[in-house]
């Protein structure tokens, strides 16, 4: 890079003619003007360069984008390597002075000046690295598709509904209060260290940290193991969604009925003992066995659905970034109109007001309990995406000049809103779900009721029908018991039921049967059905089950059911093509970096990916798949609390929080708040810590079961997991986090620094320009091209 201050010599004159330079004698002969001009070029350079050395050392206030290292030795070695390549220099000119005579103007057009790098490079740098040194990195189009790929990251849906889970049973707007406040201690800063690190350092996450720290180099490998376990399954759980989505245009949707035996009018008994939704879900889709130790062939019926996402998603990244954001800016806006669709539908269902009462939660022990605390800091940390490597990919393609704090703030505010409208969806669709199951478990329908349901939207049919698809079928409801029971003799007359006639019907039978005196309403509980608003509504569990069992029914109760499950599945669907999309493009560029012969077949590196991915995605369509991912969904999430922490000492110690955001403040020509030297440094790998310890604790102390199908019963059932399968999950752990130690034993043991060497990469954009540049220009033009030029001649990059 050539400066651009006036008044100032340029380094090309360094090895000016005698003739030019003051008080010298121009008549001298051709092999002593030679001689002497070599020896001057060589003293000067050297020179130079010990003098922009002392220069560097001492401003402190123009740092390029390396001061983050270790600048003593590498400035040794470059200045041995510059000695060695000035004295060749001046045998080979004082050899060829000797062997030919020439005119001082002659020996001035073959002088070594530092402008000729052309031969320079192709004496020092092979053919190899010449090529890679022109790599031109691809960048995103615009800002918009760069902002969007880290929205469409951080919208998995399954955080989406760990939030309502988080916020029903821990604690309401206490949990929110603290998943705010953890947000701004530890999320943001988090979330810009890590694109900051990959806008630093234009490498995926197995190289940036490498460069990094080599200590912690192992956390690439890591976060890349991760990354790429959760992209198999997370794709099995959209060809599932896919699934439902093209039986969600059948006119009759078959989670909404039992289905009939072959060659009879009857229902499958299986069915009939169960709901229609949860019939589908276990039998229809997934053929789950009964136990996870009971294996099975891959189920024949996830194969086309399965192969459908795989293609969608390869097409979409077929031609890399180019691709991939403009299928962003279709796919996230997408999600949040249907979103915001769901909301408005979502307020004006029945039951809404019961739904909303939990929304309106508080509970204050809740900010006095640490597994609150835990479960708030594990959830910020996963809705942003931190600890699996997306995030330091995608922000290796945007301009170094990008202002990623900015970036950093936006994508954690537009999440928490997020997180916000999908839990007042959710909490509204659960209270109309609650309400229909308990009102038609309680309540005998009259034709006084009917009117009255008439006016509360709710349709005697599809009241009757509701009852079947909640296992009513075969059994009266409580109020019609507890009449016929009356009429037997059974029960006292005290204990028959009202007709009930205005108010909530569900509320009015609950009050009633609480008025009751006890011993009454003991033989009354005793002969009835348990429907309790209440619990119904606390069933709701998390993961793959809430969404395909609890919701879909819900949705089906709906009038128009059929056009509002097809555009529930079709946002459920984009947002995890999005999320999936990111993931494996974090796992090409960490390939492509890792390997530079990968960058010349792009495309077919990428069709190589996904057909392995593929093949490897058929151990999660088995018949125990769902618990498999549900093993791993649970117990995985101490990983990226352990990584995150592992990437914060890096930056924060390795490579100096208070330089590295130096460089980024005079890049921006702003200064950075000092608060994120002290959080990187002190306060984020403490509560990282804390976190992983806490995590580590509750897993062990949690049961370690898991929900699954009793094809017996047809109901779910809770079963521990096998001490194979347990066995088999430490020693998958145990292999994802071995880089981590091995890195570090190996750097201990070879003396490798714990702080890099060398951070000078100059790769080039696809605009052209150099990935690593100083900031500003030094104050000595001459000092600042002289050692540039001994440092691509004397030490060139390997990327």
């Amino acid at each position: 890079m050539r400066s651009t201050q006036e008044g100032r010599p340029y380094p090309e004159k360094v090895g000016a003619s005698p003739e030019s330079l003051p008080g010298r004698k121009t008549e001298v002969s051709s092999s002593e003007s030679s001689q002497a001009k070599v020896s001057s070029t060589a003293s000067t350079l050297l020179e130079s360069f010990s003098e922009s050395q002392a220069w560097e050392n001492k401003d402190t206030a123009t740092w390029s984008l390396v001061p983050c290292f270790s600048e003593t030795p590498a400035m040794e070695g470059q200045t041995k390597k510059a000695q060695d390549w000035g004295t060749q220099t001046c045998e080979a000119q004082i050899n060829d002075s000797q062997s030919k005579q020439t005119s001082i103007f002659e020996m001035e057009e073959t002088a070594p000046v530092l402008k000729q790098k052309p031969s320079l490079k192709k004496m020092d740098v092979p053919e190899k690295e010449e090529h890679e040194v022109v790599y031109s990195r691809p960048l995103w189009s615009n800002k918009f598709e760069y902002i969007l790929a880290h929205l469409g990251y951080s919208m998995r849906a399954v955080n989406q509904w760990r939030f309502a889970h988080m916020w029903l049973h821990h604690g309401g707007w206490s949990f929110f209060i603290i998943y705010i406040f953890l947000t701004f201690l530890i999320g943001i800063p988090l979330l810009f260290l890590e694109m900051a690190v990959g806008q630093r350092m234009r490498q995926g996450s197995i190289g940036a940290w490498k460069i990094i720290c080599p200590w912690v180099g192992g956390v690439g490998y890591t976060n890349f193991m991760v990354c790429l376990i959760t992209a198999i399954y997370l794709n099995v759980v959209n060809a599932w969604t896919l699934s439902y989505l093209s039986q969600s245009f059948q006119f009759s949707v078959p989670w909404e009925h039992c289905p009939l035996l072959k060659n009879s009018s009857d229902f499958d008994p299986e069915c009939a003992r169960t709901t229609p939704s949860m019939y589908f879900w276990y039998r229809m889709t997934l053929k789950a066995t009964d136990k996870i130790e009971d294996g099975g062939p891959p189920v024949f019926s996830s194969f086309l659905p399965l192969f459908v996402s795989w293609c969608i998603v390869g097409a979409f990244m077929i031609n890399g970034l180019k691709s991939i954001g403009k299928v962003l800016c279709i796919l996230v806006p997408t999600s949040y109109i249907i979103m915001i669709c769901f909301v408005i539908r979502s307020v004006l269902l029945d039951g809404v007001k019961f739904g909303l009462q939990y929304l309106a939660l508080v509970k204050i022990s809740a900010m006095y309990n640490v597994k609150v605390w835990c479960h708030a800091g594990i959830l910020v940390l996963l809705a942003l995406g931190l600890g699996y490597g997306p995030i330091v990919s995608l922000a290796s393609h945007i301009e170094l000049s990008n202002n990623c704090l900015r970036d950093a703030f936006l994508v954690a505010l537009v999440n928490l809103g997020l997180m916000m409208i999908t839990t007042t969806f959710i909490f509204c669709v659960l209270g109309f779900w609650s309400t229909v199951i308990t009102y038609n478990c309680n309540v005998k329908v009259g034709r006084r009721e009917r009117n009255r349901e008439s006016e509360r939207n709710i349709d005697v049919k599809e009241t009757h029908r509701v009852a079947a698809r909640a296992g009513d079928k075969l059994q009266p409801r409580n109020a019609e018991i507890l009449s016929r029971l009356v009429d037997l003799g059974k029960l006292p007359p005290e204990a028959q039921p009202p007709l009930f006639t205005e108010g909530n019907l569900v509320f009015t039978f609950t009050s009633w049967l609480n008025k009751l005196p006890q011993p009454i309403k003991s033989m009354v509980v005793s002969q009835i059905n348990e429907c309790n608003l209440e619990k119904q509504f606390m069933k709701v569990t998390e993961g793959p089950n809430f969404i395909f069992l609890a919701f879909i029914e819900a949705m089906s109760f709906t009038p128009g059911s059929v056009f509002w499950s097809i555009l529930f599945f079709l946002m459920f669907l984009n947002t995890g093509l999005c999320v999936v999309m990111t993931f494996l493009q974090n796992i090409i560029t960490s390939l492509q970096d890792s390997f530079s012969s990968f960058r010349k077949h792009e495309k077919l590196l990428t069709v190589v990916v996904f057909v392995l991915m593929f093949l490897c995605s058929f151990y999660f369509i088995r018949p125990q798949g769902l618990y498999q991912i549900r093993l791993l969904s649970d117990y995985w999430i101490v990983f990226p609390v352990i990584i995150v922490m592992f990437e914060t000492i890096a930056v924060g110690w390795a490579c100096g929080a208070r330089r590295f955001l130096t460089d980024f403040a005079t890049l921006w020509d702003r200064p950075i708040h000092p608060i994120f030297h002290w959080l990187w440094c002190y306060l984020c790998p403490v509560v990282l810590l804390f976190l992983s310890i806490t995590t580590l604790i509750l897993l062990f102390l949690k049961d370690v079961t898991y929900t699954a199908w009793d094809s017996s019963s047809s109901k779910e059932v809770i079963r521990r997991y096998s001490t194979g399968y347990l066995l088999m999950l430490g020693a998958v752990s145990l292999a994802v986090m071995l880089p981590i130690p091995t890195c570090f034993l190996y750097c201990l043991v070879h003396g490798i620094p714990f702080k890099p060497v060398s951070l000078n990469r100059p790769l080039t954009s696809s605009k052209s320009l150099p990935l690593i540049i100083p900031l500003k220009p030094i104050k000595e033009d001459q000092k600042e091209e002289t050692l540039q030029g001994v440092n691509q001649t004397a030490d060139p990059p390997v990327v």
